[in-house]
């Protein structure tokens, strides 16, 4: 048996068959790894398994470590409504709960305690990765796809700075988001029927907005034939089909050599027979690439840019292309970047903590005009905020027939009659 299907079923075990999430915050790591190994052998009797003494082990260090790895913090990731997690030096945590920040009284010893969770955080990630005075400062992901931020002295001047933005799990299909009212149900519609046709989709807004989780849920509709490749500084995407390649940018050595950016894995995806790229972020050279494989003919691509509005975040991208050192007029590049572009989703977070898709907007290049189009289709008015902080409004429509609808037409992906009636 695979050491990853035990190490589900011991977790299982522990939840359901013992007294284990009662007792763990009062264990000490040798008493942790008492309690793990004997259920172990209490699962391997059970099931009259045959467990050798390195897997049985193996599995005993790696559910032990994630849970020593966080420290005082385990309480903060275990809680699910908690979505972000700022640690400001040892004595100093904070908290994202709905969309608000809050001081917690949790603390660390002092910054060698916090240094210690952190190296253990790491090492229990299973990255290569490392922070320590010469390179002050990593990203990294937990197994739970959680990303983590660390910022060390001397560029932190308050002590070691940790950050974790929390990975929700719990949303995993359009329907998640309906719930949630991130957006309604004819939004939900045009955006599945825009990743059935191969759509070239950017999704754009502030940190924390969920941009991530919107391309996560919209990757759900990829068909499961396709050839899907993500390119990502750290892994956050969690893709559900089976045909993935999962590329993540190499950082320098301790020699300042061996860096492997964004644009140099873009370049070679492009040889590895991709029916569809998704790119965790662009924010450089490699819009160029990703601009002119598109219009090369590989559509279907979903990115991600931080952007405060969609305006912004053509403007961004435009800006990107320039800074590339192509030599192309600044409306020669916007027409190849409208060309490019089917679809911007943009995501705001409001002031009552909730997430909404703002607007979905197509833009165009009027050649007859020379001038850009751009169509809210879908737009979010807020009309008030209520005396308890609530933000009420609607999602307003347009009725005009996008740029790409003949797109949805060629791909069948049509929408139900009359949608833009």
């Amino acid at each position: 048996m695979e050491d990853m299907n035990m190490k589900s079923k011991i977790q299982q075990f522990l939840i359901t068959k013992t007294d284990f999430l009662s007792m763990k915050d009062k264990l000490s790591e040798d008493e942790l790894r008492v309690f793990v190994a004997k259920t172990l052998d209490d699962l391997c009797t059970e099931n009259k398994i045959a467990l050798g003494d390195i897997e049985r082990g193996a599995i005993v260090r790696e559910i032990v470590g994630a849970l020593v790895s966080l420290g005082p913090l385990r309480p903060l990731v275990e809680d699910p409504t908690i979505s972000e997690i700022m640690v400001n030096g040892p004595h100093k945590i904070y908290i994202q709960r709905k969309g608000r920040i809050e001081l917690t009284n949790v603390k660390f010893d002092d910054a060698k305690h916090l240094i210690h969770v952190i190296q253990k955080m790491l090492a229990a990630a299973g990255s290569n990765r490392r922070v320590d005075e010469s390179s002050p400062y990593v990203d990294f992901s937990l197994k739970d796809g959680s990303r983590v931020n660390v910022i060390l002295p001397p560029c932190s001047l308050i002590g070691p700075v940790l950050t974790i933005r929390k990975f929700s799990s719990d949303i995993n299909s359009i329907d998640d988001l309906l719930k949630l009212k991130m957006l309604n149900e004819k939004m939900a519609t045009f955006l599945v029927a825009g990743i059935k046709a191969k759509l070239n989709i950017v999704v754009c807004g502030a940190t924390g907005t969920g941009k991530t989780t919107i391309v996560n849920v919209l990757s759900r509709y990829i068909p499961k034939e396709e050839r899907i490749i993500t390119i990502e500084d750290t892994s956050e995407l969690r893709l559900l089909q089976e045909h993935v390649v999962s590329l993540q940018s190499k950082q320098a050595n301790i020699e300042g050599k061996g860096v492997i950016s964004i644009r140099d894995l873009f370049i070679n995806s492009l040889r590895m027979r991709p029916d569809r790229i998704i790119i965790g972020e662009v924010r450089g050279e490699e819009a160029l690439d990703m601009i002119q494989s598109i219009s090369s003919g590989h559509t279907g691509s979903l990115a991600i840019i931080h952007a405060a509005s969609p305006e912004d975040c053509f403007n961004r991208m435009v800006t990107m292309l320039l800074l590339s050192g192509i030599r192309l007029s600044t409306e020669e590049i916007k027409n190849q970047v409208a060309h490019a572009i089917d679809l911007i989703v943009h995501i705001e977070l409001f002031l009552d903590g909730c997430r909404r898709v703002t607007h979905i907007t197509d833009f165009s290049y009027d050649l007859k005009d020379d001038k850009l189009m751009m169509e809210n289709i879908f737009e979010f008015k807020q009309e008030k905020i209520t005396a308890e902080g609530n933000v009420i409004g609607t999602w307003v429509m347009s009725k005009k027939k996008p740029s790409f609808y003949d797109s949805l037409i060629k791909r069948n992906a049509e929408l139900p009659a009359g949608f833009f009636d």
